[in-house]
């Protein structure tokens, strides 16, 4: 299968889309919960929730049917999307199958959330930054990523802990320059000015507030299959880091920048669950984009095929017994 998505085939888009209801089908065979809003998401979420509920009540499938439609974008995104700054040697389809795979490890990452969500705006974030120095109008795809910022932290509070990955972003691929610093962070206020707006016109003050966020520690699995499905990938993680490092000089320097930011955008989604009122294992998906491109490495170089050959069909036992035998 590893060698299959090695290849920059246009039909490998829809073997992903086999490949990925395959990993999910367990979703869909047992029993659906409805999404569950918590303590630090957004109104809009709930608002999402809100009028999904009447369809939900009688197609309860609805819920994993956008969870998946979710990952499956957000899987193709990120793929194009690194091929397209190089990250790796050769364009592939590894980062896309990675990040269904490892989505498919845990039942909380099969469900429609916030931080789900998120990932969709911050795979653009992470994109537009990586892109700035081949960009004309600056200032606009500035504004736009802060922007889309503040609207992710309509869906997620925490969420506002990416503007690090745009101060540093910023720090990292351009020149200092005040006005553009300005202009980003007035991206990420300008939601907030249109919503108190509204809330003003509509005096809709009472009972009104933001959702709000907390220094805590996560709670993790205690499950023994759970933990060694974490351990698998953090493993894959190291492999695929180590091919990095051996690579890194070798790329252009726009390259090793975007890598940068992808190793900012891991380590600010590895901060947020600690910010997080709530504990839940939902929260740590937003690590699944960054770590895909790591694990992609990990299935991409190594020059014995059976490693990435081995290390694949390992974590898809790991999803069948999650899916299958451990509920």
């Amino acid at each position: 299968m590893t060698g299959t998505f090695k290849a920059n085939n246009p039909y490998n888009t829809f073997l992903l889309l086999v490949y990925g209801i395959l990993l999910k089908l367990p979703v869909f065979i047992h029993h659906i919960d409805k999404p569950v809003p918590q303590q630090t998401d957004g109104f809009l979420f709930n608002q999402l929730l809100l009028q999904l509920n009447s369809i939900g009540t009688s197609l309860p499938a609805i819920y994993p049917l956008i969870t998946f439609l979710l990952l499956y974008t957000q899987a193709i995104s990120f793929n194009q999307l690194a091929n397209g700054q190089r990250l790796m040697q050769k364009p592939n389809y590894l980062t896309a199958m990675a990040y269904l795979l490892i989505t498919s490890l845990f039942s909380e990452w099969n469900v429609l959330s916030a931080p789900l969500i998120v990932n969709t705006l911050m795979i653009w974030v992470w994109a537009r930054m990586s892109s700035l120095n081949n960009t004309r109008n600056v200032s606009a795809t500035l504004f736009n990523i802060g922007f889309a910022i503040g609207i992710a932290t309509f869906f997620y509070f925490p969420s506002i802990a990416f503007a690090i990955l745009m101060i540093v972003g910023l720090i990292v691929t351009r020149p200092f320059q005040l006005t553009e610093w300005l202009l980003s962070l007035l991206g990420i206020v300008t939601p907030y000015y249109f919503l108190l707006a509204y809330i003003f016109l509509t005096d809709k003050w009472k009972g009104f507030q933001l959702p709000g966020f907390s220094l805590s520690l996560p709670h993790f699995y205690e499950s023994k299959w759970a933990l060694a499905a974490i351990i698998i990938v953090l493993f894959a993680s190291i492999v695929g880091l180590i091919f990095i490092r051996q690579n890194f000089l070798r790329q252009l320097v726009q390259t090793r920048k975007s890598w940068n930011l992808v190793f900012l955008y891991c380590f600010v989604a590895v901060f947020i669950p600690f910010i997080n009122a709530a504990h839940s294992f939902q929260y740590w998906i937003l690590c699944a984009v960054p770590v895909s491109a790591f694990v992609g490495c990990a299935f991409l170089y190594p020059q014995n095929k059976w490693f990435p050959q081995l290390l694949h069909w390992l974590m898809v036992a790991f999803v069948l017994a999650f899916g299958y035998f451990v509920r």
